[in-house]
């Protein structure tokens, strides 16, 4: 019976007659070495009653209590059970779009105190979104020239940071086809059951290949009601790059394109919201952003499944009455 989660009474009313048991128990007492019989010699007395102590004579009103008290217990049915819970939660359906061109081989985030590139601090804020959620499924699309879906839509998160671990720039070519990759991972989205559906696009650049325009894909999304955040990454003015050069590696500085007005424009198609990170706390903030703003609700029903243990209380009743009966008869019988 240890193992139960869950105990209660089924017929707890029963309980007021231990009530009685007060006037019971009194009247019972009283009545132990209350008999006037006569005899003519003590020592008949003496052996008829088998020269018990008082003590020992108290012994079977003891066990008429005890049964009494059991019967009641038994007779208000004690029950124990175990509670079960079952999640009713349809999740969110998520696509993570990272931008992999070779403009996010810029080194004007931090990570850890130590300049890294955009793709890495996004890779390690991505990777912490991830493990920050419960109960949906997410995806993960690379995109440069081309749109790569690395990962489809899964609840194994170990795999899909796995197969984030392993995204490198210039993986699906150095260009920036924006509309391309929003169109994939609309694609994968809009045949899911899920109520909630959401593109997270991040980019540090400006749509300058393929053949669909961002807007109009995020057009195309908003007819699925799936919902487009687009998140646009890099400092202001020239962004350094290293290279390798004669004297080894060195830093130079380039311009970077980043088209934030179409980046508005695909959120604002879908009602999402366009953020801009040109850090990596504004960049991890803004992920925290959206993990408030798409939390899963989630319905929990709790179940408690009820055993019978009323027999863990009659069964000794029955053996201490039985009990109270052998002693009265033969070790502490009394005479008429």
């Amino acid at each position: 019976m240890s193992g139960w989660t869950a105990w209660r009474f089924a017929d707890p009313a029963f309980f007021a007659l231990v009530v009685l048991l007060a006037p019971v128990a009194y009247a019972l007492l009283r009545g132990v070495g209350r008999s006037r019989l006569r005899f003519s010699a003590l020592s008949m007395l003496l052996e008829a009653r088998g020269g018990r102590h008082r003590v020992f004579r108290l012994l079977p009103v003891v066990l008429r209590l005890l049964t009494v008290f059991l019967l009641v217990i038994a007779v208000a049915r004690p029950q124990g059970g175990n509670v079960s819970r079952e999640v009713l939660s349809e999740g969110v359906d998520i696509m993570l779009v990272v931008d992999t061109s070779g403009s996010m081989e810029a080194m004007d985030f931090t990570l850890d105190g130590e300049r890294a590139t955009r793709l890495e601090v996004s890779k390690k804020v991505v990777r912490d979104f991830i493990e920050g959620r419960e109960n949906d499924r997410i995806g993960l699309v690379a995109f440069g020239e081309e749109a790569i879906i690395q990962c489809p839509t899964t609840i194994d998160y170990g795999v899909l940071t796995n197969t984030l671990q392993a995204v490198a720039p210039g993986m699906a070519g150095d260009g920036t086809g924006i509309g391309t990759a929003l169109g994939t991972a609309v694609q994968s989205l809009k045949e899911l059951p899920g109520r909630s559906r959401i593109v997270i696009l991040l980019t540090d650049g400006r749509n300058n290949t393929g053949i669909l325009d961002p807007v109009q894909a995020a057009r195309a999304a908003a007819t699925y009601s799936i919902k487009v955040y687009t998140i646009g990454v890099g400092t202001e003015g020239k962004a350094p790059f290293q290279v390798s050069g004669l004297f080894g590696k060195q830093m130079i500085y380039q311009d970077v394109d980043l088209d934030e007005d179409t980046l508005e424009a695909v959120a604002e198609a879908t009602g999402a919201r366009y953020f801009r990170a040109t850090s990596s706390d504004s960049l991890q903030k803004i992920y925290e952003l959206i993990d408030q703003l798409e939390k899963t609700e989630v319905e929990v029903k709790e179940f408690t499944d009820y055993e019978e243990l009323y027999a863990a209380a009659l069964w000794p009743a029955l053996f201490l009455l039985v009990l109270e009966l052998i002693l009265r008869a033969t070790w502490l019988r009394t005479l008429p």
